[in-house]
């Protein structure tokens, strides 16, 4: 397997990148000694598809293992689906001697972490990411949570695993609309931190689309460097971290406006959008610059305006209520120009207005 290492003293984690994982993921685990039972946690879509070739791994190794189901979608990311899995794990005998499995998405892995971080006050969890998003992003850095009615993501806790599998081979089965959601999140990758990574994309976007194996494995494998680095520099996004969340200001407003119908890479998409139009309006990025953005954003059939039909009151009530607010002030990541960013609170409510409409 290749590797990649986040670099957190003892809190170190390798992030594997293997083909066909389901094949020799529970005789990996065996030999770790992971844990004497495994709470595998996972979608019902995801369990549907892969819940049996992944059990049949884990118990062939001699792993004790329950696979525990929750309904698809971020709607069920809620203290509710995390109570419901924490019953299920401490009826099945679950203790501090045991261990989870994240199996999914983002949805999946922010719920699994969380209940690792809290089941017995901690136990040690591993990711099995099976969407682009979730294995460029959220299965790496320790982010889990889950949503309140306020907003997304307020309340959880920096948990980080002890390993995460990466198998690009499950992005096959992946609908247009997550994979595209994904490859927002590498976009993102190229505008932060990596103009030559930003024109990669640029001239691989058609055999991207289409999963070319060389191309998207080195894609995935890009943008985790890029992740690991910048977890290790800032664990808990105190400094560093923060450019991370280039696009998602406003992207998780206009996500949880739309009560989740529009899957956060897409929001994230036009959270990206309206940050280059933020930076240009400001005099910080140039015309051409913001142009590359919004333009490999469109060629990705990624969407870059808010939709008509959403409540811009709404919108502006969640990013008031946003994890990035600060003493009641909104911090933007802004691109300065593709491959860097800024970090600020100072800009104009009337450039804000501007990109969110209405």
């Amino acid at each position: 397997m290749n590797e990649l290492v986040v670099g957190l003293d003892e809190r170190s984690y390798p992030i594997y990148f293997q083909r066909n994982i389901l094949e020799i993921i529970g005789i990996d685990l065996q030999k770790r000694n992971f844990g004497k039972k495994l709470a595998v946690i996972s979608d019902e879509k995801v369990a549907s598809l892969y819940g049996a070739r992944l059990m049949e791994s884990l118990n062939n190794a001699g792993l004790q293992a329950v696979l525990l189901t929750f309904p698809e979608g971020e709607n069920n990311k809620t203290l509710e689906t995390i109570g419901t899995l924490a019953s299920a794990m401490a009826r099945e005998g679950f203790d501090r001697h045991d261990a989870v499995i994240a199996f999914g998405g983002g949805v999946s892995g922010d719920i699994a972490g969380f209940l690792a971080s809290a089941y017995m006050r901690g136990i040690p969890f591993v990711q099995i990411p099976t969407t682009l998003l979730a294995q460029v992003d959220s299965s790496v850095g320790g982010k889990t949570g889950v949503d309140i009615p306020e907003g997304k993501n307020l309340l959880g806790a920096f948990y980080q695993p002890r390993a995460v599998y990466i198998d690009i081979g499950f992005l096959k089965t992946l609908p247009e609309d997550e994979l595209l959601g994904g490859m927002a999140e590498v976009i993102k990758y190229g505008v932060i931190r990596d103009r030559e990574f930003f024109g990669f994309l640029e001239r691989n976007r058609q055999a991207l689309l289409q999963l070319d194996t060389e191309l998207l494995t080195e894609t995935v494998f890009r943008c985790c460097k890029i992740k690991a680095e910048v977890v290790a520099e800032d664990e808990r996004e105190g400094d560093i971290r923060r450019i991370l969340n280039y696009g998602h200001t406003i992207g998780h407003a206009v996500e949880s406006a739309s009560d989740f119908r529009l899957i956060h890479g897409l929001a994230v998409s036009v959270g990206m959008a309206a940050a280059a139009e933020i930076s240009h309006g400001m005099g910080q990025l140039a015309g051409e610059e913001r142009d590359r953005v919004i333009k490999i954003l469109t060629d990705y059939n990624m969407p870059t305006r808010v939709p008509v039909n959403l409540d811009r009151k709404r919108i502006r009530k969640y990013l008031l209520t946003d994890k990035k607010v600060v003493d009641g002030s909104v911090f933007f990541v802004l691109p300065q120009s593709i491959g860097e960013v800024f970090i600020t609170d100072q800009i104009e409510e009337t450039l804000v207005d501007e990109v969110i409409g209405g």
